[in-house]
């Protein structure tokens, strides 16, 4: 069986720490799978293996420095990316990871990767303590909706003598998960996703809308993408970042999302995780709406939205997969499966949005029942990023895809 490896070009980049050994064991994984591998050392992985021991391994060059007169006349760190078919760092530091976070470009890998045109897999190792700071932890939310993956930590014991989670993943799982990374099941099919709130404009200051943060709807399209998708979303106001490689439309009105669904409706598949607006104002004032100094009271009328999931569903160029979401305050499954019948779609994931005053919109994690015709599945509490891999793996059974 061919390797999805065989001939590809991979730029391992090996940060400092003690888990920089592991990298020399990934090194002949790597290459025992047919992979040409480009190493690429920090100055501080140097204090823990050789360059040496990394050239002779990897049969390649080993690039250290971002001030090589004879690699930086090529312009060498734009070429290491381009000339890659896949990037790995691993050993991940909390430096290098930062760098990446925040744009930092000082070195030879942070200026690579910045020049990247590519997302990398990344091990991350460290001290338990920080791995759980705070700043790292916004560090790896940050460089994973730039469309990086992470790989562990795992858990155990530490060079330094204390317990927890921060272990580099060993080399054979950071191969698998590459090998995972590979295979795309939803190759060849397209997506609409479309995320977020809509804002109903009242007058030139003020609007109608609601608390989804598009955290669910991104991380869908995100995943779709990786799974091999051609992915189009659309987006009311979000303070999130598009997704890596994903096209992208904002719109702000119920009725904007629509008209971008139905111009983009040529599609294998179709998800709506936006919290439309059931409601708009009637008339949008053209000026802001002044108190004028009395109590007299102000009433608006309003009109129903359009009913986007359920005009797509009945749509002459309909979706083969049409997948719709339902938040829910009480009744959960028997409001959903109601909205399934009533809608038309294929699938409803349901979930509540009161659950004794702790907070749903906004947060990482979700609790979602996935609602078909004639099943009910309780996917229970993941984070939204686990959703959404989920969702994507139902999606190519569905089309009787193989999902590793």
């Amino acid at each position: 069986m061919t390797s999805e490896l065989k001939n590809k070009n991979v730029l391992l980049i090996i940060c400092g720490g003690i888990a920089a050994y592991k990298s020399l064991e990934l090194i002949r994984l790597l290459k025992k799978d047919g992979a040409n591998v480009t190493p690429l050392m920090t100055k501080a992985s140097e204090e823990f293996i050789t360059p040496l021991s990394v050239a002779a391994l990897s049969e390649n060059e080993v690039h250290t420095d971002l001030w090589s007169l004879k690699d930086e006349a090529k312009m060498r760190h734009i070429r290491l990316t381009r000339d890659a078919d896949h990037i790995l760092i691993a050993p991940a530091s909390a430096n290098l990871i930062a760098k990446i976070s925040n744009g930092i470009a000082d070195d030879l890998a942070s200026t690579t990767l910045l020049a990247s045109d590519k997302p990398a897999l990344i091990a991350p190792a460290m001290n338990h303590m920080m791995w759980h700071n705070q700043a790292t932890q916004e560090n790896i939310k940050k460089i994973k909706e730039y469309g990086h993956f992470i790989i562990g930590p795992d858990e155990g014991d530490m060079a330094c003598g204390e317990h927890g989670l921060g272990r580099m993943s060993e080399p054979a799982a950071i191969l698998e998960a590459l090998k995972k990374k590979l295979h795309k099941p939803l190759n060849g099919y397209k997506a609409l996703v479309t995320s977020g709130p809509t804002y109903e404009p009242i007058d030139p200051v003020r609007f109608i809308g609601n608390r989804s943060s598009g955290k669910q709807g991104h991380a869908i399209a995100a995943a779709l993408k990786n799974a091999g998708a051609d992915v189009t979303l659309i987006t009311g106001p979000v303070n999130i970042s598009d997704p890596h490689d994903v096209k992208t439309i904002h719109i702000e009105t119920a009725t904007q999302m629509l008209n971008a669904a139905e111009n983009n409706i040529d599609t294998d598949i179709a998800v709506f995780a936006a919290a439309v607006s059931d409601w708009s104002p009637e008339h949008t004032a053209d000026q802001k709406i002044k108190k004028n100094g009395n109590s007299e009271n102000k009433t608006l009328s309003f009109i129903e939205n359009p009913d986007i999931l359920k005009t797509v569903s009945n749509h002459k160029k309909r979706p083969k997969l049409v997948i719709g979401f339902a938040a829910e305050t009480e009744n959960l499954q028997e409001h959903a499966k109601a909205k399934l019948d009533k809608k038309g779609c294929d699938w409803i994931l349901a979930n509540l949005v009161a659950q004794n005053d702790k907070k749903v919109f906004g947060e990482d994690e979700n609790h979602i029942y996935l609602i078909r015709q004639n099943e009910i599945s309780d996917w229970k509490p993941l984070t939204k990023s686990e959703i959404a891999e989920k969702l994507s793996q139902e999606i190519a059974i569905h089309f009787g895809e193989k999902y590793t």
